[in-house]
Formats: structure tokens, C-alpha cells, sequence
């Protein structure tokens, strides 16, 4: 069994096709939506394609018109695209966003899994650091041995006693210096994290003919390019 893990894909469409179909499964740990041009496109594709999908803080604020609660830095970014995205995105994408978990347990290969967009113990909107006694209170509240989380951009794997950690960073909006879509790859009871190069140009004109304002613009494309966020 090959699954692709990916989290965090907010709206890039590029970035989440350049990981192509190689997989079995695919497992998306929420955040389909916001900042990126292709939000509809995004639902779409993960609506058809994915096996498992949890829901991400931006997921549950445009499906519920809700904060999404994010960091400072990009609270104005996210506000402007949330307006963006909630005009273009049809009532029935809305719905489905709502109607998506906020935790899954799933059994492959003998292993079990438990998926969270952020941790378990808050799944939306708790940003978890990569620090082992953190992770070792979060792991230890759920019966599985390996736990997928996303929502900080940052990719790891981390093994806490006999528990394993895994945050595939983002597929849309990296923010580790890294330009690239990060996934992670189950492949026959092995985990591996993965980056592909994309098209972030393409991306990034799109972002520039939104009818949004211009400094927001400028932001986005600079947080797109860098894979970081903005200083």
C-alpha cells in the first residue's frame, strides 16, 4: 500500500497536481482552502480523489464563516482570502467542508493511524512545535502508533517512545525556506517526507489578477517564493 499524505494545500492548485498519482491512497490533514487562486479546483480534486480528509482551521472558517485563528502574520492574508474564497466557492463545497472530520483512526498494514489537522487534543487550531515532550503528552492520549498532524507548515518525523510523529508540511504554502510542495509517502510500513518543485509563477499571476488588494498580493507571492513567512 502507497499512500500520499499531504496537509496544508490551501488553494494551490499547482503545487498539489506536480505531486501527481503515484499513490494507492491519498490522505489529506486539512487546509484544502484559503490564500492559494484555486480554491473550487482544490475541493474538487480532493473530493474525487482523496481516501481520507480531515478538516483544517480554514476549512472549518469558510465552510462555517468563521476565524480562522491563525498566526499574526498572516491574520490580514488570510481575511482578505477568506473573502476571496467564500464568493467563489459554490454552497454545496461549502457543506462539504463542514461536513468533514476533525480526527480519523485508520488501520494499513497492520499499523494503526490516528489523523488530525492540527493535535488531538485541540484539532483545529493548536500549533504543535517539533518538541519530543510535546508530542509525547499528545501522542500518548491516542491508541495508534503513528500520528499524521499538519498546520505549522514545518515538516518532521519525530519518535516518541514507540509512537511516531509525522507532519508532512505543506503541499501549497511551505514555510521552511523550501519552494517546493511537501508530502510525506507511506510505501510498504515505511514513512518518508518528500518536496516537488512546481510552477510558482504560474501561482503566483494568478494571485495577482484576484480582486484583492495589492498589498496582499505582494505578500502572498513573497511568502509563495521564499517558502517563508513574511518578515
Amino acid at each position: 500500500m502507497k499512500i500520499a499524505i499531504l496537509s496544508d494545500i490551501h488553494g494551490n492548485l499547482e503545487a498539489l497536481q506536480s505531486i501527481g498519482d503515484a499513490w494507492d491512497e491519498l490522505w489529506v490533514l486539512g487546509d484544502l482552502v484559503n490564500y492559494g487562486p484555486n480554491p473550487a479546483e482544490v475541493v474538487d480534486y480532493v473530493r474525487k480523489n482523496g481516501a481520507i480528509v480531515v478538516r483544517g482551521n480554514h476549512d472549518h472558517a469558510v465552510g462555517y464563516g468563521a476565524d480562522p485563528q491563525c498566526s499574526p502574520a498572516f491574520r490580514q492574508m488570510a481575511r482578505a482570502m477568506q473573502t476571496y474564497t467564500e464568493a467563489v466557492l459554490s454552497d454545496e463545497q461549502k457543506a462539504y467542508l463542514r461536513r468533514l472530520p476533525t480526527t480519523v483512526q485508520k488501520v494499513v498494514d497492520g499499523r494503526r493511524f490516528f489523523l488530525c489537522h492540527a493535535t488531538p487534543a485541540e484539532p483545529l487550531f493548536q500549533y504543535g512545535p517539533r518538541e519530543e515532550a510535546f508530542w509525547a503528552r499528545e501522542a500518548a492520549a491516542v491508541d495508534a502508533e503513528i500520528l499524521l498532524v499538519g498546520h505549522t507548515h514545518l515538516p518532521f518525523i519525530l519518535n516518541v517512545g514507540a509512537q511516531q510523529v509525522v507532519n508532512p508540511g505543506s503541499a501549497g504554502q511551505p514555510k521552511h525556506g523550501v519552494c517546493a510542495a511537501c508530502y510525506a509517502v507511506w510505501d510498504e510500513g515505511t514513512l518518508t517526507l518528500k518536496s516537488q518543485p512546481y510552477d510558482v509563477e504560474t501561482t503566483v499571476r494568478k494571485l495577482m489578477g484576484l480582486p484583492i488588494d495589492a498589498g496582499i498580493q505582494d505578500q502572498l507571492a513573497g511568502v509563495l517564493r521564499s517558502g517563508s513567512p513574511p518578515r
